[in-house]
């Protein structure tokens, strides 16, 4: 009966206006379940709290994944594939936690192509999400092509410096893959100097550490960019598997 509601017609009404529609759900779906009518009003504020408390979480969440622009948006944890695959469980879930964006840390995912750096970079930026740092994904190559755009705009590097400068965490995929030329090591370095020891960044890349001078150019920029770097960096290695023909083999198994 409309007597034994716990709120009225009205307050419903106000609270929707302030926008508290989850809140007014969680307590009328407690209006049909009879083992919460029996709950205290204390403990019915409380779940319905909650209750609107996750909605928004989520919905926070699921934001950031997708201005994230995660490469694989599926990419999880939860989902890691482990067996005869020569990667540290405990290593990553460790990196799971979040505290090295905390402390300011990089991750560099080392391997071979297909060894699965990138599925991992995404299932990390996934984590960082869910508690809510802002994250961004992007392969090198596509961050240089905005660069080259940007030039064409008034303070369009500057913009494009603090846009990409201000991510919790970073993913840059594809690292050190193509060759660069002064003008890319330029923007590199100072990408690089402004998210030194203020945010952290995961670098996804085949190559190994005695590379990267030569990769980086061999120049003053070099040493300036491993600086920034590789002494405060989690090295990952991916393993020598290759997911790709993993996973095709199982789905050619499924078939």
């Amino acid at each position: 009966m409309e007597g034994t509601k716990m709120i009225n017609a009205e307050t419903i009404r106000k609270l929707r206006q302030l926008d508290l529609d989850g809140f007014v759900d969680a307590l009328e779906m407690q209006e049909m379940n009879i083992s919460a009518l029996q709950l205290t009003f204390d403990e019915r504020i409380q779940l319905a709290t909650d209750s609107l408390y996750q909605e928004k979480y989520n919905h926070r969440v699921q934001g950031l994944i997708n201005r994230a622009k995660l490469r694989f948006s599926d990419a999880d944890l939860a989902t890691i594939y482990y067996e005869k695959r020569d990667i540290n469980r405990e290593i990553l879930q460790e990196l799971g936690r979040c505290n090295f964006i905390h402390q300011q840390l990089d991750v560099i995912m080392q391997g071979f192509t297909g060894s699965g750096k990138t599925f991992l970079g995404c299932a990390l930026g996934k984590e960082a999400c869910k508690k809510e740092i802002r994250t961004r994904y992007i392969r090198l190559p596509d961050l240089l092509i905005e660069r080259d755009e940007a030039t064409l705009k008034d303070k369009g590097i500057t913009n494009l410096l603090r846009k990409y400068s201000n991510y919790g965490l970073l993913i840059l995929d594809e690292w050190l893959l193509d060759d660069l030329v002064e003008d890319d090591l330029k923007f590199i370095f100072e990408l690089v100097e402004r998210r030194h020891d203020t945010h952290s960044t995961i670098y996804c890349t085949q190559f190994r550490r005695g590379d990267w001078h030569q990769r980086l150019g061999g120049s003053v920029h070099a040493n300036a960019i491993m600086d920034r770097i590789v002494h405060r960096a989690i090295w990952f290695e991916t393993g020598t598997m290759n997911m790709r023909e993993k996973l095709g083999q199982n789905k050619e198994v499924e078939k």
